[in-house]
């Protein structure tokens, strides 16, 4: 990732960061549609393939360089599901896992490029990790104190993590019984940079919090299922975890849109970055074909009876599909070859 090519100002950076549409994260389950499909024309051949759609390139930086994602664990976590999560991250470069992958799906994040023709790294791996078992800044979080466990995180006195503008993408969960502003309500997860202002550096980050006691019909859905949806029931989780399940898709979701828009100034629809239209956003609720409006696609059963749709390197997971920009309708995971 390329240096920030403008420093804006601090009055203009507190506006972006405080306004609720923020780079606003995601509710993964379908839209309320009103009886119709209001996003996606349904008579196209293609998953959310329509001529709504503006994605359009605003020459800021991607992530071409490798990833190297860092998790800060902030309050109590079981080993089990730090387990899950690291083995999901691993699994985007992993080479051999079965078809259809996570690899695979990140195949469409790669084929998104820079100012100079260069493609997002096809390399993710899992960095050096902090964790906050003791809620140092307490079980409700703002989005500028979220900034500020990113600090305490690079700026401690005992095995801080290193500091990466370029390649380092800093990824904060949230246990269940923590807060964070506009959990549930508006977002179950989302991405920014940091201000120097208050961490000392620029560095792209996302939020996704466990929504396992606050929301899991919103936050963990089809894992849990919202009431707008009478007599849906949910599916199984593939790896016995309703709340860390949830979360998978939202980290997936953020993860790929961190790489595409680090800085909210390359890759997203719309006429206003404040509101970013991404490409995860594009394909919310979709999860495989047929997908669409309030339909989330077809998806796969293991012989337990859980419900997924890409391998990783040991486990399988639930992520939705992106907005592949070549030839614009969501894509699931391509086979590498």
């Amino acid at each position: 990732m390329h240096s920030v090519p403008v420093i804006l100002s601090l009055t203009v950076l507190t506006v972006l960061l405080i306004s609720p549409a923020h780079v606003i994260g995601w509710r993964p389950y379908p839209p309320k549609t009103n009886g119709s499909d209001q996003i996606f024309d349904a008579s196209k051949k293609f998953e959310g393939s329509s001529n709504l759609v503006r994605l359009r390139y605003h020459m800021g930086p991607v992530l071409t360089n490798n990833i190297t994602v860092h998790p800060i664990w902030y309050g109590t976590w079981q080993k089990s599901q730090k387990k899950i999560i690291r083995e999901f991250i691993n699994s985007f470069s992993a080479v051999g896992s079965k078809h259809p992958s996570v690899s695979g799906w990140w195949r469409t994040v790669q084929l998104y490029t820079d100012q100079t023709g260069s493609n997002i790294t096809g390399t993710v791996r899992l960095g050096e990790e902090k964790n906050d078992r003791f809620y140092s800044h307490g079980k409700s979080l703002t989005r500028l104190s979220i900034q500020s466990v990113i600090k305490s995180a690079v700026t401690s006195r005992s095995r801080p993590l290193p500091v990466n503008p370029k390649s380092g993408l800093y990824l904060l969960l949230t246990a269940d019984d923590v807060y964070v502003q506009d959990f549930c309500g508006q977002v179950c997860g989302f991405h920014y940079f940091t201000f120097p202002s208050i961490v000392g550096f620029t560095l792209p980050y996302a939020w996704v919090g466990n929504s396992a006691k606050f929301c899991p019909g919103v936050c963990a859905y089809p894992f849990a299922v919202p009431e707008f949806i009478p007599g849906l029931k949910p599916v199984k989780a593939p790896n016995g975890d309703v709340g860390v399940d949830g979360m998978i898709s939202v980290i997936a979701h953020e993860i790929a849109e961190l790489a595409t828009n680090p800085l909210v100034n390359a890759w997203y629809a719309g006429p206003d970055p404040v509101a970013p239209v991404e490409i995860a956003d594009l394909c919310e609720g979709i999860y495989g074909t047929g997908g669409g409006g309030s339909y989330t696609g077809q998806m796969l059963n293991d012989d337990r009876g859980a419900t997924y749709n890409v391998n990783g390197i040991r486990r399988r997971y639930l992520i939705q599909w992106l907005w592949n920009h070549v030839v614009s309708y969501c894509t699931g995971p391509n086979k590498l070859d």
